[in-house]
């Protein structure tokens, strides 16, 4: 598995875009969010699938979430529940 590249990126950035409309989520660069000073938020690519790995805040450990359809960016909508 591999980190997103720009190409992978193009095909989230309907996601991303969502995802920068999160208040106290920062993208640092593109597809890496921040939330609070910490590594919140990055994407992988394995076999034309998307992944997200993603921390809550309070977690310790990122979890890897399915990101490649609708259902899996809904989940992470909620993971990242910042309120």
């Amino acid at each position: 598995m591999r980190h997103a590249g720009p190409q992978d990126l193009d095909a989230l950035e309907p996601l991303l875009a969502r995802l920068r409309g999160i208040a106290g989520l920062r993208e640092k660069s593109r597809g890496v969010f921040y939330a609070g000073g910490r590594a919140a938020l990055h994407f992988h690519e394995d076999r034309a699938r998307f992944y997200a790995d993603v921390r809550a805040p309070g977690d310790a450990d990122f979890e890897r979430l399915d990101v490649t359809d609708e259902d899996g960016r809904e989940q992470l909508m909620r993971r990242l529940d910042l309120g």
